[in-house]
């Protein structure tokens, strides 16, 4: 196993070269990437709730590909992004469990953008810095030095923290400061600024948000106002008993949602204005989703619809049109990587284990039986520890199906065709046991090309000189 920090991954990237698989070049497109932190697909108007308000948004899918099957390969917040940054599984690169630290040998999209005369930013939420230490608290706050920002310049970023309206961050030198407001909106200043100052060059920023992740109840008052006394209605999934917790936390949910649209609208505007539109690949998603109560359940890493699925909409005018419309075929984070390089006329290196999706964004397919994308719990932790009944899983979801296997076999299957809230569990029944055969062989055989041997969660934890906590992130004692 690679050890941090060993080797500079620029040493490694030159004899990556000659396994690049490579398109025509062309004018390189600018790339903005803004990532939400759990943020769930459902919740937009565009995907037919209308009871938030997302009317950037809705304008956005007008104008993208939404690829509406899009999941988060493992739902929670470290894993994901470090997925997304360098095309790979996290049982490949290591970042399966939060708090623990992308090597500098991956390969990630900045440093290759880079290697392209791409000017490189990142602001906000990194969490992919972590580290060997059992209690990750610390860390959270810390500056991260320049060799451990996998090829980002400009720099205004932390680790993690969930306080929106004192919100610290380091700059280029590690100076520290605090973003004067909610903290979205002073990095959505910053974002416009760093996308309209004049240069010679196409860039690639990441705008990584913490909102609206929890808590629910934080974002600025307007937002709250709009929606404190409005009666919201519930997923059919939600239990009776948990009806008045859901309704609160969804109500600031909302918020913190109206609040980021609002943002999308002033991003969309500032390229416009500055004649950047055209040639800019403009991409929205989420690191994962939230349960926000639906089978009982809160949080994330869980394998049901709630917490998997998220928003991943595509526009770049010049490269896919100007007319919006969706793609089916199912895709994850693990998939961004290849693809932006691909519509942006750049290698992909070899170490990417993710698909080029762009020729499916040019040309949208209907979904086939083997489209599935894989959705994996590696380690259960934090709130989904062991003693709060968290389990490893492997599964698939597919534009119609979810199949999920735990360490015991069959766990879950529903057919989302027809009960789109997963109210019955269909495994094991004479049913569909022809589709779960299918399904099951599908899924062996992509673990099988994945290199992914499914084994317990200590197997990984010790494979990578992992520590369990202490306690987990809301206090609870692990089970070492």
């Amino acid at each position: 196993m690679n050890h941090l920090p060993a080797l500079t991954t620029l040493t490694l990237l030159a004899g990556l070269l000659t396994g690049f698989r490579t398109t025509a070049p062309t004018k390189k497109p600018n790339i903005v990437i803004v990532m939400a932190d759990q943020w769930r697909a459902q919740d937009l108007g565009y995907a037919g709730n209308w009871e938030v308000i997302t009317p950037n948004l809705d304008k956005l899918a007008g104008e993208a590909v939404n690829a509406r099957y899009c999941v988060a390969s493992v739902p929670v917040c470290a894993p994901s992004r470090a997925s997304m940054l360098t095309g790979q599984h996290a049982h490949t690169h290591g970042v399966f469990y939060n708090d623990r630290p992308l090597r500098n040998e991956a390969v990630t999209l900045a440093e290759i953008c880079q290697q392209a005369g791409y000017q490189t930013g990142f602001i906000g939420k990194w969490h992919i810095n972590g580290g060997l230490a059992k209690d990750f608290g610390p860390g959270r706050l810390a500056p991260i030095p320049v060799e451990r920002r996998q090829g980002f310049d400009y720099w205004r970023a932390l680790e993690c923290t969930h306080d929106y309206n004192n919100s610290p961050y380091y700059n280029e030198v590690n100076k520290r400061f605090v973003w004067q407001q909610y903290d979205a909106i002073s990095q959505t200043d910053s974002a416009i600024g760093f996308m309209t100052q004049k240069r010679n060059a196409p860039f690639l920023l990441v705008l990584a948000w913490g909102p609206p992740h929890d808590p629910y109840q934080t974002a600025p008052k307007e937002y709250r106002q709009k929606y404190a006394n409005r009666p919201l209605s519930l997923r059919p999934n939600v239990p009776i008993k948990d009806t008045t917790e859901a309704r609160r936390a969804l109500r600031g949910y909302y918020a913190h949602i109206n609040a980021l649209d609002d943002c999308i609208g002033r991003l969309q505007a500032a390229l416009k204005g500055a004649n950047l539109d055209e040639n800019t690949i403009f991409v929205f998603t989420s690191d994962h989703g939230d349960m926000l109560y639906s089978q009982g359940q809160t949080n994330k890493q869980k394998p049901w619809d709630e917490s998997i699925r998220i928003p991943m909409l595509v526009k770049y005018p010049a490269g896919l049109g100007k007319k919006g419309r969706t793609m089916d075929v199912p895709m994850t984070l693990t998939d961004v990587m290849p693809t932006l390089l691909s519509l942006s006329n750049q290698p992909i290196p070899a170490s990417v284990e993710g698909r080029d999706y762009a020729s499916l964004l040019r040309n949208p397919r209907a979904s086939r039986p083997d489209d599935a994308a894989l959705i994996a719990c590696v380690v259960p932790f934090h709130q989904w520890n062991y003693g709060r009944g968290g389990r490893e899983y492997r599964g698939l979801r597919t534009s119609r199906y979810t199949y999920v296997r735990d360490l015991n076999g069959p766990w879950l299957l529903y057919d989302n065709a027809t009960d789109p809230n997963q109210l019955i569990n269909l495994v094991n029944t004479p049913k569909l046991a022809q589709t779960q055969r299918q399904l099951n062989d599908l899924l062996t055989r992509r673990l099988r090309e994945t290199n992914d041997s499914f084994s317990p969660g200590n197997v990984y934890m010790d494979k990578w000189r992992y520590p369990w906590a202490t306690i987990d992130s809301v206090g609870n004692p692990y089970y070492k």
